[in-house]
């Protein structure tokens, strides 16, 4: 099941990307999105605060005014503090499902999957206070029903409920202690967010111009076209006869009036204890690597690896070894994923090295540097020049479709881990007439920063650089998921740059970078 759920949600990303393109596409910036639709919920609802009145008697009145008489900035703040709100929930679901399918809740990013769950209960604990405060016949529901539900735990002397038995029972103090509670949990939220994210280096917060433009567009004219209104003001005399949910933050409201509230507690608690409990029920898709470790004789402490790591699970520190540097990697094996992007960021990684054994300052156990020389020496061995493509391919790219004696493929844990100089030991030495790096799709790396430091590694933006004399119409990156045409392809474009013509697939172009 999860498999065929991973297959939709690759095609549904893969159609999305040929509409929006793949640096704009929405299901690839979910918690970049999440983070634009905080701000605007948090931005409007400061405006609307201003005019808000936080009395019992002045509440209802004074979101009718905002809503009528300024109908032109508070009704479409309003509106837009409504819209974002339900955005966020959407961003929040969709990024909870996309995490889970592409495998990204198991070890070291346990920690930001069980923050991230946290954080939806603060999601709707700031909705339902929200709907309270309006004080209309859905807040007079909502309270009534939330507090009953409350009161079936047996944490309160008296019952809370009985604050809404009549409007003579409801006091201001109370009504003020809801308008407090809606503005100090989304506080605790964003403290929550910044946990959530404290484990990611360079976490992707802000959304791409054109993306965020559009979602604001797309938000301001749902303010505009269909703006938020109130129901009827809140009457304790009576019990609402209709009521329109806002079914995003009160989805589960009717089973309330269905079970035993301790009933759904328990469902809540299961719930939310399968949520926490997924990186440790959930089968990985595959065998995480083992963490890097650090050769303190290769190690000058640069800092690269340091820099590099999507995870944070480097750090420099004091020199151990007695060697003339300052500092030393040092590696956190509960924070490494085994992606090998700080292999493939170490100057000492280069395969040209034959007076000393190819061992670099920084490794994967699984897979030494020295292994991957051997593939690379021996994927055309006996097969003469003219024509072999090497495919370099992350392990979550495509398979390479055609397996002809010419094509020969190298798989990496992520293709940040291809230190550039085995580019131009691969094709200087004669070991393959072309390279293609395969990796994940545009901006959809697995490991967060691979493809991002390879196109800049390759492009000579970033250390370490690949070498001016390695011809570039030698190599192509190939970003296209598990697209296998496209790979194909470029191995074939490859072919039709060689001096010696050889006979190749269909020949379609290949996104490069």
């Amino acid at each position: 099941m999860r498999a065929a759920l991973r297959s939709c949600w690759q095609w549904l990303e893969q159609t999305l990307d040929r509409a929006f393109s793949p640096e704009a596409n929405p299901l690839r910036q979910l918690g970049a999105l999440g983070w634009l639709c905080y701000w605007v919920v948090l931005g409007s609802g400061i405006y609307l605060y201003i005019f808000f009145d936080t009395g019992i008697e002045q509440a209802y009145a004074s979101v009718e005014r905002l809503t009528e008489d300024q109908w032109y900035a508070g009704g479409v703040m309003r509106s837009l503090h409504r819209y974002a709100s339900d955005a966020l929930v959407v961003m929040v679901v969709l990024h909870l499902i996309q995490e889970l399918v592409h495998d990204r809740l198991h070890g070291a990013r346990t920690f930001t999957w069980i923050t991230g769950v946290l954080l939806i209960g603060f999601l709707y604990a700031s909705g339902i206070t929200g709907y309270w405060i309006v004080w209309d016949r859905l807040a007079q529901y909502v309270a009534i029903a939330s507090t009953e539900w409350l009161d079936t735990l047996p944490f309160f002397a008296e019952p809370i409920a009985r604050n809404f038995l009549h409007s003579a029972s409801l006091s201001g103090r109370f009504f003020t202690l809801f308008c407090f509670i809606h503005i100090a949990v989304p506080l605790f939220m964003l403290f929550f967010m910044w946990i959530h994210i404290q484990r990611l280096a360079q976490p992707r917060v802000n959304p791409p111009m054109e993306l965020t433009l559009g979602s604001m567009a797309m938000l301001l004219g749902a303010a505009w076209l269909s703006p938020a209104m109130s129901q009827a003001p809140a009457d304790l005399s009576t019990v609402p006869a209709i009521i329109n949910l806002d079914w995003f933050y009160l989805l589960f409201y009717p089973l309330l009036d269905r079970v035993p509230g301790l009933t759904a507690w328990g469902l809540l608690a299961a719930g939310a204890l399968l949520l926490i409990a997924l990186p440790w029920l959930a089968p990985r898709l595959r065998t995480q690597p083992a963490a890097a470790r650090v050769d303190l004789p290769n190690c000058n402490g640069c800092g690269r690896c340091v820099q590099d790591c999507p995870f944070s699970a480097l750090t420099l520190g004091q020199r151990t070894d007695g060697l003339p540097y300052a500092d030393q990697a040092v590696v956190d094996p509960d924070l490494c994923v085994g992606c090998g992007i700080c292999v493939g960021s170490c100057p000492t990684a280069t395969p040209f090295r034959r007076h000393s054994s190819l061992v670099a300052g920084i490794e994967l156990p699984d897979f030494p540097l020295i292994r991957l020389r051997e593939e690379v020496e021996h994927a055309f061995a006996g097969h003469p020049p003219g024509g072999r493509i090497l495919v370099f391919r992350c392990a979550h790219a495509p398979e390479v479709g055609d397996q002809s004696p010419g094509n020969a493929a190298i798989t990496l844990p992520c293709i940040g881990h291809l230190p550039p100089p085995f580019i131009d030991y691969t094709l200087s030495r004669g070991h393959a007439d072309g390279v293609v790096l395969a990796g994940c799709a545009q901006s959809a790396c697995h490991e967060r920063l691979g493809q991002q430091w390879t196109q800049q590694r390759m492009g000579r933006t970033r250390d370490p650089k690949l070498r001016e004399r390695v011809p570039a119409d030698r190599v192509i990156a190939c970003w296209a998921g598990r697209n296998t045409g496209s790979v194909t392809a470029a191995m074939a474009a490859i072919r039709n740059r060689l001096p010696s013509p050889v006979a190749t697939a269909e020949k379609q172009p290949c996104t490069a970078g």
